[in-house]
């Protein structure tokens, strides 16, 4: 079991920013397990999306409907992901789900939900305009 805890949504005005977290609880086993982790959104009445993603190699993808304005990037001496988002619109609105999976080198990380198989419970992000 690999929990994922996500924090930093709120309500905010078209034009904002916010960044997203997303801390990774370890178990022992895992310690030294590299991971595909990527941060997905769900409006109401939507299938979940992609929007960014990042190995623990340093690569990273980003959905282009966000390219430009939100940047993924970790920190593994923290064991925290992070989504910063700027520049927020409308259609930003949503949950935001923070997931994970073991990585081995020669795989590709991306934005795929079905390539994920740990998730956090989400955080919401709504923007007005």
């Amino acid at each position: 079991q690999v929990p994922l805890v996500e924090s930093g949504g709120g309500s905010v005005q078209a034009g904002d920013s916010l960044k997203l977290s997303c801390r990774m609880t370890q178990d022992t086993d895992t310690t030294n397990r590299m991971y595909c982790m990527g941060w997905f959104r769900q409006a109401p009445g939507r299938q979940r999306e992609g929007v960014a993603v990042i190995d623990d190699t340093g690569y990273s993808t980003v959905a282009d409907f966000v390219k430009g304005r939100f940047t993924i990037y970790k920190d593994n001496a923290k064991d925290s992901l992070y989504l910063e988002m700027n520049s927020l619109e409308p259609g930003d609105t949503a949950m935001y789900y923070c997931a994970a999976d073991p990585f081995y080198l020669g795989n590709r990380c991306a934005p795929t939900e079905g390539n994920f198989g740990y998730w956090g419970q989400g955080t919401q992000v709504t923007v007005s305009s």
